[in-house]
């Protein structure tokens, strides 16, 4: 009987043996992940109000369907985003990867609703100001789950999986890959070695720098990545009223001046909340949750800058969590915020000016300060270019009271080099969705866990 270690139980982990177990694989898996079971899972912030910087992981970042559980739930339709994958498979694989998958989850209880499929009068008016504006309005239906929603859906998964005969090993952290001549013949899971034929290192996000280690220690093949380094943005309900009811997501990508970086909107969130995210070594970075019920009167949304280091740096996550570092060292281990009128007036922003603003944070505990001074200046500078591109598409988008939090990171491992069947450098070892390099969100990882499964099968 052959044996199948997945190591993170994250989307492209749980899709990848989800499809095992629908093509028939005649075989025993092992899915290994460092948090708890989404049932035990809960964010103690919702009681005392802020971070307890829960030990040993964070509950929000760790756990069975890793930060997917409690993130907003977007499953983004279209193959333009979430990553390259399309142009490692090709793009008509992605467009039948992502129908396949999308029905995968409505099994599970997904809203059957989907954001923005429609060509409308009002889409047409959005892209033709973004186009004014230089920017470029990406086409991508959304289906939402919802925070609370998703917690449900893959709770549904979770159980199928079991049921099915997965061996789910929750709360167990995996060391290393057990590499002999050439071919990855299982791992060492605290402490103890688990054999098996073939091993697919789907660590997520959270799991990027591990497995970049990982690729170092045993020198598996890799090509320089990029890290997104951004803030998240708050706006009022009002401001985004026509985009939040057109499309409910707007995914816009420019390349402002003088840098020519490329910058993108990311996980627009109307009437959501702003959330803190706790990584390894206390690292604290700013997202934003949406849920089908709770709302709020704000929109959030990410602005972020990608950047790619290749000689003779290329650690593109030391280089983003030094940035993280510095901006907390800044608010003292919390999030920061900032009102924009203060970054472009030259001055940090203070508590008792917040009070007074018609933007009331949805992150509480967040420290009023001065983003600009963790932020570097090539990312800041277009990142302000990037919101006044913006603020011609949505008059009021780049006004004074708009509130800026920071740091808002998106890690992806240097991209593991493999061929159009996964194969890595190293014979039997795969890996899959963000921490591979090759996508990103929860959509393109779920699908290439898909393909995989397909893969091993043939």
């Amino acid at each position: 009987m052959k044996k199948v270690l997945i190591i993170g139980a994250g989307p492209s982990g749980i899709f990848s043996a989800l499809e095992l177990i629908k093509q028939k694989f005649d075989g025993e898996i092992t899915l290994v992940e460092q948090g708890r079971k989404i049932e035990n899972r809960s964010c103690p912030k919702f009681k005392t109000k802020e971070c307890v910087h829960c030990k040993p992981y964070c509950n929000i970042t760790s756990g069975f369907s890793g930060a997917g559980a409690f993130s907003d739930g977007k499953l983004s339709l279209g193959y333009e985003v979430g990553g390259d994958l399309p142009t490692l498979i090709g793009e008509n694989n992605i467009e039948e990867l992502i129908s396949y998958t999308d029905k995968i989850y409505l099994e599970f209880g997904a809203d059957t609703r989907v954001e923005g499929a429609e060509e409308t009068e009002e889409i047409r008016e959005i892209r033709k100001a973004a186009s004014i504006a230089g920017l470029k309005l990406v086409d991508c239906p959304i289906r939402h789950l919802g925070t609370e929603k998703a917690h449900e859906l893959y709770l549904a998964i979770e159980n199928f999986l079991i049921q099915n005969g997965v061996n789910l090993l929750a709360e167990k952290t995996c060391e290393d890959l057990i590499i002999e001549n050439g071919t990855c013949v299982g791992a060492i899971v605290d402490g103890e070695k688990i054999y098996a034929d073939i091993v697919i290192a789907a660590t997520g996000r959270k799991g990027a720098d591990w497995l970049e280690n990982v690729c170092k220690a045993h020198g598996i093949e890799r090509e320089a990545g990029v890290v997104d380094i951004g803030v998240r943005v708050e706006v009022r309900n009002e401001i985004m009223q026509k985009v939040n009811d057109a499309l409910y997501e707007s995914k816009l990508i420019g390349y402002p001046k003088p840098f020519c970086n490329k910058v993108r909107t990311f996980c627009q969130n109307p009437g959501g909340f702003v959330a803190q995210e706790n990584y390894d070594n206390n690292l604290a970075v700013v997202n934003g949750h949406s849920y089908k019920e709770l709302k709020s009167n704000n929109t959030n949304l990410a602005i972020l800058c990608s950047h790619k280091f290749t000689y003779p740096f290329d650690d593109s996550i030391a280089y983003a969590k030094k940035v993280g570092e510095m901006a907390n060292m800044l608010g003292n281990g919390r999030i920061l915020v900032q009102r924009l009128g203060d970054i472009k007036a030259g001055k940090r922003t203070w508590e008792k000016e917040l009070s007074r603003t018609n933007v009331k944070p949805t992150l509480p505990d967040a420290v009023a300060g001065d983003i600009t001074s963790a932020i570097p200046y090539r990312t800041m500078i277009s990142i302000l270019g990037f919101i006044e591109q913006m603020d011609k598409v949505v008059p009021g988008f780049g006004s004074d009271e708009t509130l800026l939090y920071a740091p808002e990171l998106k890690f992806y491992s240097n991209r593991v080099k493999m061929d159009k069947k996964l194969n890595t450098s190293v014979k039997n070892l795969y890996c899959l969705g963000d921490a591979s390099g090759w996508t990103r969100g929860l959509m393109m990882s779920s699908a290439m866990g898909v393909y995989l499964a397909r893969q091993l099968v043939k």
